[in-house]
């Protein structure tokens, strides 16, 4: 349930930008020289990503009451070797703080004043390899944990972006997460846009823009803004 419910939380960017036109599949033998070709790009772009900040906008479907959670804040991205930091700064309809960092995520909720916070424990590999869906991965690294379909080409926002379909080898992540599909710009190895799909017909729909690469993050992003009365409980 821990592990569940981090990865929950750090696909709450898990992105939804306007798409001027969706070519038909293209054919096999094409399909496959593309992905080879955007893979092998995203492995390049790979070796020089180090930081991203952008802004993005969430849509969450729940099936059960067919309806739309609509989200919007900023992210900020960053690499330290093997480690991975991410800050999701939920901005609106109501403000909270998403930070997984040193292998813990914890979760803001300025409204109560309180931090729930979450050990990803053996799981931490899991966690910052859904992380790296899109910001900065590695192509062929994909492969390793998911069966990778090139759908296609869509221009989003202007950016010719590649759009993948993943599905995962794990059974144990296929009965979460049946389903990624990722616009990827292989010239900056990050996605413009993510859709995550469960088995029961939910799904996380979210869009990134104003996207910032090698720039400086100072260390306040990644940062809870608690204040001196802060509770932080730890579920178990």
């Amino acid at each position: 349930m821990k592990a569940r419910f981090a990865l929950f939380c750090l696909l709450l960017v898990p992105m939804f930008g306007k798409v001027r036109h969706r070519p038909a599949t293209p054919p096999q033998d094409s399909a496959k020289s593309d992905l080879e070709s955007v893979l092998s790009q995203m492995d390049q772009t790979a070796t020089a990503f180090k930081s991203a900040q952008a802004n993005f906008d969430w849509d969450n479907y729940q099936k059960v009451v067919d309806e739309i959670e609509k989200q919007k804040g900023h992210v900020y991205f960053r690499r330290n070797g093997s480690n991975v930091e991410a800050m999701f700064d939920i901005t609106s309809p109501a403000a909270k703080q998403v930070l997984f960092k040193d292998g813990k995520l914890r979760l803001y909720n300025p409204k109560i004043d309180q931090i729930t916070e979450y050990d990803a424990g053996k799981s931490k590999t899991d966690v910052q390899g859904f992380l790296s869906l899109g910001f900065g991965a590695r192509g062929h690294d994909l492969l390793k944990s998911y069966e990778v379909k090139m759908d296609g080409w869509d221009v989003i926002d202007g950016v010719k972006t590649a759009r993948l379909e993943l599905v995962p080898k794990s059974e144990k992540v296929r009965n979460m997460f049946n389903k990624f599909i990722l616009w990827i710009d292989p010239k900056q190895d990050v996605p413009l846009r993510q859709k995550v799909l469960q088995p029961a017909g939910d799904y996380w729909l979210s869009n990134y823009t104003n996207i910032k690469l090698k720039t400086s993050i100072p260390d306040d992003a990644f940062r809870i803004r608690s204040t001196p009365h802060t509770k932080t409980v730890t579920p178990q």
